[in-house]
């Protein structure tokens, strides 16, 4: 609590965040510099000056913002004796991963940004916070206590008090020690899909369907394509190593590696999605925000639907439904269960298996699956190019491990072009 009310410390880290906040690579390797206000300061005093003269009332604003939240939306809710028993249990392991998003205008995104810095590293919270001007987009990991504050004090920030309600949280087991540390920072996008928000905006998303109507849909669309007779295509939005190791029955799964490739594999497969109703999905329900956006912006579907709360949502109140599989998460976990269906493979021997981990090889970062078995043989790499090689480890003069060139990425396509068939439709298969 003496934190909470030491005005001078919060002034310091704020200063400091912000400071950071405008750092920019410099000339040389591992320098940097500082731009702020069209000016670029090629010293820490000179950014420090600018700052304390141009920026010091926003720093006070923030901070006493920051109190007050935390005066009101703390001290109010329980007794002081509470308050002390919470705020001793933030730093404990045992906890949970918060997942959400809102799409709203944000006209500071660099103070909000700030904000939510301070906000985390008070709560001792892990994880990453993408903020942009629509919006935030975050997944967090702490005690349970520090994340039960955190959405409180997420819901009566006036930005977000009339948009974000305890439901578009999404809770699994987890914590702090999910992330190796806390990046918090601003974006074009909150979900990288590579296209300006000013042209395709979530604005235009698509129709959004509740968990329950979302599986009625399902149901119906699994009934249909198994006798040949439906108008409409499941499709999965997320990365192929996504959908590898979980997805809904009968879903289109793309062939792609990153979200930002999405809009390509739509240009490239139009013909697909032609007066088709198209029913979409993905992990949390942001990326169908944007990818719903893009498809209906093409004018070639007969109507276009979205999951809302994504899979996290529909496994809690379909745990035994249409999804199989694991449900892959951004974070050291990799995975969480959602059933005890297996749908991938060791790569090696073929054995069921879906249980990631990164390649052995210290320059790749692809996700293998490799089951104990192999593993004990010694295959723990993605590929054989990288199971060769065995490569020293080298960095560049930055002090950035170089990435082999990876098998893997290499022979995959950048935007596969579909084919659809009957075999793609059958209930079950993707």
């Amino acid at each position: 609590l003496s934190s909470i009310s030491d005005g001078s410390d919060r002034l310091r880290a704020a200063f400091s965040a912000f400071v950071k906040a405008r750092e920019v690579p410099a000339g040389a390797a591992g320098a940097v510099w500082w731009r702020c206000c069209r000016q670029t300061f090629r010293e820490r005093g000179g950014i420090h000056r600018h700052v304390g003269i141009q920026h010091g009332a926003e720093l006070l604003e923030l901070i006493t913002d920051n109190i007050r939240l935390y005066s009101v939306h703390i001290l109010t809710l329980t007794s002081c004796s509470s308050v002390f028993a919470r705020c001793r249990a933030v730093g404990s392991k045992a906890g949970e991963v918060l997942l959400y998003y809102c799409y709203c205008e944000v006209r500071d995104p660099e103070k909000l940004c700030a904000w939510q810095r301070a906000l985390c590293v008070h709560l001792h919270l892990t994880g990453k916070v993408r903020v942009a001007s629509e919006g935030i987009n975050g997944t967090v990991g702490g005690s349970k206590v520090a994340t039960s504050l955190y959405i409180e004090v997420m819901l009566s920030q006036p930005l977000f008090k009339d948009i974000l309600c305890q439901d578009d949280f999404k809770r699994s087991a987890g914590g702090a020690h999910c992330f190796p540390d806390l990046r918090v920072g601003v974006f074009k996008e909150i979900v990288p899909m590579g296209i300006d928000p000013e042209k395709v905006s979530y604005k235009e998303t698509g129709i959004h369907l509740s968990p329950q109507e979302f599986h009625r849909e399902v149901e119906q669309y699994l009934s249909q394509a198994s006798q040949g007779q439906s108008d409409t295509i499941l499709l999965d939005c997320r990365n192929f190593y996504e959908s590898k190791i979980g997805h809904f029955q009968g879903c289109l799964a793309p062939d792609i590696r990153k979200f930002s490739y999405f809009p390509s594999y739509v240009d490239e497969n139009l013909e697909l999605f032609k007066n088709k109703r198209v029913l979409m999905y993905c992990t949390g329900g942001i990326r169908c925000e944007r990818g719903s956006a893009y498809l209906r912006s093409k004018a070639v579907c007969k109507e276009v639907y979205q999951l809302k709360g994504g899979i996290h949502k529909y496994l809690e109140e379909f745990p035994d439904g249409f999804y199989r599989g694991k449900l892959f998460v951004f974070d050291d976990r990799f995975s969480i269960c959602s059933n005890e269906d297996v749908i991938s493979a060791c790569r090696y021997c073929g054995t069921l298996w879906d249980q990631y981990k990164l390649c052995s090889s210290q320059h790749c970062r692809q996700l293998v699956l490799t089951c104990p078995s192999c593993q004990n043989k010694g295959l723990t790499a993605c590929c054989p190019v990288c199971q060769e090689k065995e490569l020293e480890v080298t960095s560049r003069a930055s002090g950035q491990t170089l990435k082999e060139e990876c098998e893997c990425t290499k022979r995959r396509p950048r935007v596969p072009v579909e084919r659809i068939s009957r075999g793609t439709l059958d209930a079950g298969k993707v």
